[in-house]
């Protein structure tokens, strides 16, 4: 195949990219400030202003505020399972190592400045009503994590699966929370090294 001309080249670099549409301006502007601020505190002149765009470009594309927000959660809710499948890809048929991976790279973010947990726990906290767009996304979300642990630790071979995955789901939920709290050098810093105390323990069962 034929090389394009290094003229040519250097001017597709300099293409700037298409602009964002409005629906993604709003998405963009809502997952920040509804994780840095939280959902209920933050309202739609605060997102659309962000945006820069009109109170009817988001009711076009969200019937209400409560369904922008289920909107945010479902895009988190992608990139936490996009960050946990890429420690269990890291590590083929082995699940202890899947979950170390994970927890390890969960430390590093727990400590940095202005992590504020999980949004998708912040959402559950926020809205207590199960019926409520945020919770109806939030709620299945942690049952399908909890399920998910529960087989990795059967596959490890735990002689209490159900225990050891409860176990690892509080220690990922303690660590969305005290890192609200502790910000950088709290203990959610040590999540990594406590599921593998807490593991290391469950297996010693089976041998």
């Amino acid at each position: 195949m034929a090389k394009k001309p290094a003229k040519a080249a250097a001017a597709a670099k300099d293409v700037p990219d298409a602009p964002l549409r409005a629906v993604d301006r709003i998405r963009r502007s809502a997952r920040d400030l509804f994780y840095r601020e939280g959902i209920r505190a933050v309202g739609v002149e605060e997102i659309v202003t962000q945006a820069g765009v009109t109170k009817p470009s988001l009711y076009r594309s969200f019937p209400s505020k409560d369904e922008l927000a289920a909107d945010y959660l479902r895009g988190y809710e992608a990139e936490f399972w996009a960050r946990f499948d890429a420690a269990v890809a890291a590590h083929p048929g082995n699940p202890r190592a899947q979950i170390l991976d994970y927890l390890t790279r969960l430390a590093s973010r727990a400590v940095m400045s202005g992590y504020r947990g999980c949004g998708l726990t912040n959402a559950a906290i926020e809205y207590p009503d199960p019926t409520h767009p945020a919770r109806t996304v939030s709620d299945p979300h942690k049952r399908a994590l909890r399920k998910r642990l529960k087989a990795m630790a059967t596959e490890m071979g735990a002689a209490r699966p159900g225990i050891l995955a409860d176990g690892l789901l509080l220690l990922i939920e303690g660590t969305f929370a005290s890192s609200q709290i502790f910000g950088p050098g709290g203990p959610g810093g040590s999540v990594a090294a406590a599921a593998e105390a807490l593991i290391e323990a469950s297996l010693k069962k089976t041998r």
